[in-house]
């Protein structure tokens, strides 16, 4: 089994505090990572093998990835270096693109790969005993939501933290809400942590709503420095549980009507 590689003490610091807040890990869990093979699920996974070493509470720890079969995607050199690490790996191939491109028009493909990703998580997660998924969406992500939700539909929504799907048997938990994206882009470079770049050929075709956002946001900062420290301050109470949760595809509705 190979060593992890144990992130700054500025990512764990604000990934505990956000899992601490949110109350996200409980003894005894047992938590299936949606790995996609980018710089965001890599950094997290570090993390919580990290903690489950370290932290106060026992937990247990399996990843993954579905690949969807599209452009030149291609995650299954993860599988050695993720099973290096001693973790149970599931590794889950559906042609979401070609299912997509049968029931969906173009602005919704990403919508609707990220749904159908989502319930072959929670499938396996069922079959596997998981009960908490979870995922690597940064501060960024949040902030661009955040706006997206007030710009086109009117509502002051991001994505939330920690919550209890409908069904009521899993937990999705997002431990990387307090960091900046910039901090995974780091932390992968500087330790040479093998990335699987995004090809998907929908996503390259045209620009999104979310990629408008991100620069709108990083034009900002420039003039702001503290702009996501007060966001931050903004978002916190909307990412909790119980808010009305975002959802990129009311977006691409409200867009189209």
């Amino acid at each position: 089994m190979n060593s992890y590689t144990t992130p700054p003490k500025s990512i764990l610091r604000q990934v505990g505090q956000a899992i601490s807040h949110f109350k996200m890990i409980r003894d005894g869990d047992r938590i299936l990572l949606g790995l996609s093979g980018g710089k965001d699920s890599l950094t997290l996974m570090h993390v919580l093998l990290h903690f489950q070493k370290h932290a106060p509470i026992n937990f247990e720890l399996g990843v993954i990835t579905v690949d969807p079969q599209a452009g030149d995607f291609d995650p299954s050199s993860m599988i050695p270096y993720v099973e290096s690490l001693g973790l149970e790996y599931h590794y889950m191939r559906e042609p979401i693109m070609e299912m997509a491109k049968e029931h969906m028009g173009k602005p919704s493909y990403c919508s609707f790969c990220s749904r159908i990703k989502r319930g072959i998580m929670y499938s396996t997660a069922r079959k596997h005993n998981y009960n908490v998924l979870a995922l690597g969406q940064h501060l960024d992500d949040l902030a661009e939501s955040f706006l997206m939700s007030a710009f086109h539909l009117g509502k002051v929504k991001t994505m939330k933290a920690h919550y209890t799907i409908d069904d009521g048997d899993l937990r999705v938990i997002r431990p990387l809400v307090y960091m900046r994206e910039r901090q995974s882009r780091d932390f992968v470079i500087e330790h040479n942590i093998p990335v699987i770049a995004d090809s998907c050929p929908a996503c390259f075709s045209m620009p999104t709503q979310r990629e408008h956002m991100k620069q709108l946001l990083h034009k900002e900062e420039q003039e702001n420095k503290t702009l996501f420290k007060t966001l931050l301050t903004t978002l916190k109470p909307i990412m909790a549980e119980g808010m009305p949760a975002f959802d990129d595809e009311q977006v691409v509705t409200k867009k189209k009507s």
